[in-house]
């Protein structure tokens, strides 16, 4: 019996997290996996704006994951459900937990683009985030580094530009990486192109 199947009987069904970098398509993804099937963990709380015009699918909990230095009690809820985190959160999630995580990569250009516009939608300077691509660069090897490391983590990556080019075969993915049978023809009509709207 795999390692994997063993972490399974003993801490449960996987938590599928959706990661990446603010504005590197995880919204996208988590319109993708609701559409094939796969239950959001939301509230509802932040609105749907013109920078997401089709939400954000948050759940306001998770900015806590730091402070909570791994007493998360609304964890077994995630189980089998999809959650959205950040990449700069991952690392505070308990090891007693499985994790499929689909972590969603960006040309970084673009996502500082993107980011910068939605700072100038709320009136605040560019230089605010304190974000730079070298600090981003940093992040994600350390990120990919921690993933790697420990068996509690499952991680499928997923090139944004790709999976507004190809939803098809990017929804395919996700269903064999799930181990679910899903939706995969919905999870594709979830990919509006349009949205795709600071290319590199």
């Amino acid at each position: 019996m795999s390692g994997r199947w063993l972490r399974r009987i003993r801490y449960g069904a996987p938590i599928v997290v959706v990661s990446g970098l603010p504005r590197s398509g995880t919204s996208m993804m988590m319109r993708m996996l609701e559409a094939g099937g796969v239950r959001p963990l939301e509230d509802g709380i932040r609105a749907a704006d013109i920078s997401n015009p089709k939400g954000y699918f948050e759940f306001e909990p998770v900015k806590d994951l730091e402070a909570a230095r791994g007493d998360v009690p609304w964890l077994p809820e995630a189980r089998g459900k999809a959650v959205k985190i950040i990449s700069f959160l991952l690392t505070w999630l308990p090891e007693d937990f499985n994790y499929q995580v689909i972590f969603m990569q960006r040309d970084l250009d673009e996502v500082l683009a993107s980011q910068q516009q939605m700072l100038a939608r709320r009136g605040e300077a560019a230089g605010e985030s304190g974000a730079s691509r070298e600090v981003f660069e940093a992040h994600l090897a350390q990120v990919d580094r921690f993933m790697a490391a420990r068996p509690c983590f499952a991680t499928l990556y997923v090139p944004y530009r790709e999976a507004v080019a190809a939803p098809e075969a990017t929804a395919a993915a996700v269903a064999r990486f799930l181990g679910r049978s899903m939706d995969t023809a919905a999870m594709a009509k979830a990919v509006e192109a349009s949205l795709y709207r600071n290319r590199a």
